[in-house]
């Protein structure tokens, strides 16, 4: 087994391959592996090749399907609506739930619900997930830390999230710091998970090859290990953001006077349908619009590392 520098300005470039596991420069494996067939080509008219966009992978063709199922959700809902088999109190129409934000709107509260519920998730996921990142990165490579922390977070990842209400309450009274702990406390578990999960089944054969790159601490994570996690590291911060959604209901449900959580709670208690499927609906949008965040970011991540 030899191991060659790659060439100056660049970075330890470990690639394993060949007979006997040989570890090489990446040059020399580009002279010996074949490149893999092109896809499929086309010719343009002025004669430069020009590649060929599969179908389903055109812009357009996934916003429009996206949009599909919505529109179709929205015309069962239309005519389950004014059929007469569900009374408004049961069921409003999307006019009806429409006119219930105009109104929340012109009163000024709707873009205060809002902001304050979209406020509280990020605080709470950018805590929760930070922590969730350390603590999860340290678990996953120190066997030590795994000992003494695995079993005892397992056991409180099992505790419900309504469990957790009253006594954030007790300890932080009825206020923001009991709501963003309980956010945090939902974002924390996926990230920790899925983390020092990964880390775990790391390839051994690359960690210790880039130790012998004489990469170490934060150099061979960044280098090696991370790139090596970052899928399950990007799953992870999606079910800690959904979490954090779910999290936040349970708070403004309980302890709170506004927000989209109060918002439902308190058009179950006036028989408002249409305002609770106003809230259900901004929630769903939201979440998926803090989703798309971490869809950006996973790209930027997959330049940077990947």
């Amino acid at each position: 087994m030899s191991y060659q520098n790659a060439p100056e300005g660049d970075g330890p470039l470990i690639v394993v391959g060949g007979s006997g596991g040989e570890v090489g420069s990446a040059t020399s494996v580009a002279r010996e592996t074949p490149r893999p067939p092109a896809g499929p080509r086309i010719v343009a008219k002025d004669g430069a090749l020009a590649a060929r966009t599969p179908f389903l992978s055109r812009r357009w063709v996934r916003i429009t399907g996206g949009l599909v199922l919505p529109a179709i959700i929205l015309v069962v809902w239309q005519v389950a609506s004014t059929s007469g088999a569900f009374t408004s109190a049961q069921l409003p129409s999307p006019a009806m739930v429409w006119n219930a934000a105009i109104d929340l709107a012109q009163r000024g509260l709707l873009g205060l619900y809002i902001a304050i519920s979209t406020q509280r998730v990020l605080i709470g996921f950018a805590c929760g997930a930070a922590l969730g990142l350390v603590l999860g990165a340290v678990v996953g490579l120190s066997r030590l830390a795994d000992i003494l922390f695995s079993s005892t977070l397992a056991a409180v990842r099992a505790v419900p999230s309504l469990a957790w209400v009253p006594l954030l309450i007790l300890w932080f009274k009825i206020g923001e710091d009991s709501k963003i702990i309980l956010i945090a406390i939902g974002a924390f578990f996926p990230v920790y998970t899925t983390v020092a999960a990964s880390l775990k089944h790391v390839d051994r054969h690359l960690v210790e090859a880039g130790r012998a790159f004489g990469l170490n601490g934060v150099r061979l994570f960044t280098t090696i290990q991370l790139p090596a996690v970052l899928p399950s590291v990007i799953s992870g911060l999606r079910l800690a953001l959904a979490q954090a959604w779910l999290f936040l209901v349970a708070a403004e449900l309980i302890a709170s006077s506004m927000g989209l959580g109060f918002l439902l709670s308190d058009s179950q208690n006036n028989g408002r349908t249409d305002r609770l499927f106003l809230a259900i609906i901004l929630l769903a949008l939201l979440g998926k619009a803090t989703d798309s965040l971490v869809g950006l970011f996973e790209r930027w991540a997959n330049r940077r590392w990947a």
